[in-house]
């Protein structure tokens, strides 16, 4: 019997009554984000786990020169136990001169392992090419390879990928608007035009009419103090009112590697009728020694033998009433032993007859 691995949104067994949230998990600030930053630079320290490329050599050659040290020309610093690393991290909003940041490092080269490496000072850049923040400190390196003198290795996650927790000091604030003009624009993270209308509504109900409008589906406008500390207690007072989202569009989500499907509470089938069944064909092969007699005169032969047979399982059929909810979609699925395979092929067919109500996505 087929197993059937099928995944499906809590939401079917929940009634349909919308839980309130909070603004400040429905939507941002316009312009309060983070900015990405990025830099280069060289891993110290490495068990002979390091790069072998030129451009490493030529990044040690540079870096001595600026500590005021200068090799003789034409000599390679062939040093093992270094590696050049891309550097990556997210400045938060608001982030003021002095406050650690996170920093992620990334081997660019052919070093095996980042394990036990110290990251030397490094400027992380932003995309307008300031210097924003700056990089140094040991690195945590999740990863772990070993190998041995006959070629056998076993590698554990990615030791070239390593963190530095509080391994950047900011140098530099990013300005936002926050501050600026009289009101805050809330972005939601999803678009909707019934959960930017409540929304509105929540706003005006506390704070008054007219306090906040709609702009489209994502955006909304709310009239904010001008003076800085009173507008920190007025966000916060807004990104903290309930307000009750409207149900995501009807949808099936289709994890074709996995055999995943997941659907939601609002799908529909109109009325239609479906017949699911199964062929198998079986193709078995033998070989025969065919054996001339004693006088004769012929040679033994080996000859194959091939036998097909075509089966048709019971064919099943069911039929989808109108409006037909969730729960009645996969009990009907499940009486006939449908696969996942199965599943999605009844989807697909539903969706070409029309009859699905629902937007069908296969990843």
């Amino acid at each position: 019997m087929k197993n059937i691995i099928l995944i499906i949104s809590l939401l079917l067994f929940v009634s349909q009554t919308a839980f309130a949230e909070r603004i400040k998990d429905l939507a941002s600030i316009a312009g309060v984000r983070s900015n990405q930053l990025v830099g280069y630079g060289l891993v110290v320290g490495l068990n002979k786990s390091g790069d072998k490329t030129k451009f490493t050599g030529q990044s040690l050659r540079s870096m001595l020169a600026r500590l005021g040290l200068t090799l003789p020309p034409g000599v390679d610093p062939k040093a093992k136990n270094i590696a050049a690393v891309a550097l990556h991290a997210d400045l938060p909003a608001f982030s003021k001169p002095g406050q650690k940041i996170d920093v992620t490092v990334s081997s660019i080269g052919d070093a095996k392992s980042l394990r036990g490496g110290s990251l030397l000072m490094s400027p992380l850049k932003g995309a307008d090419g300031k210097i924003y923040a700056i990089a140094q400190g040991n690195l945590v390196v999740g990863g772990l390879s070993a190998s041995g003198k006959d070629g056998s290795k076993i590698t554990v996650n990615n030791p070239s990928v390593g963190r530095i927790p509080n391994g950047a000091t900011v140098e530099r604030s990013v300005a936002n608007p926050f501050n600026k003009g009289n009101s805050l624009v809330f972005n939601l993270h999803n678009s909707d035009f019934t959960t930017a209308n409540r929304m509105v509504e929540a706003i005006n109900q506390v704070l008054g009419p007219n306090t906040a409008t709609a702009l489209d589906a994502t955006s909304v406008k709310v009239s904010a103090p001008l003076d800085p500390s009173q507008r920190v207690s007025f966000a916060s007072l807004v990104e903290n009112m309930q307000v009750a989202p409207d149900d995501a569009p009807a949808r099936v989500i289709v994890n074709s590697r996995s055999g995943t499907v997941v659907i939601n509470g609002n799908v529909r089938i109109q009325p239609v009728a479906v017949s699911h069944g199964s062929l198998t064909v079986t193709i078995s092969e033998s070989d025969q020694v065919s054996q001339p007699n004693a006088l004769a005169g012929g040679d033994t032969k080996v000859t194959a033998q091939s036998e097909v047979e075509v089966k048709e399982g019971d064919n099943h059929m069911f039929v989808f009433s109108p409006g037909v909810t969730l729960n009645q979609i996969v009990e009907a699925v499940n009486k006939v032993g449908a696969g996942p395979s199965d599943l999605v092929a009844i989807l697909e067919a539903l969706r070409s007859a029309g009859a699905l109500r629902a937007e069908l996505i296969i990843i």
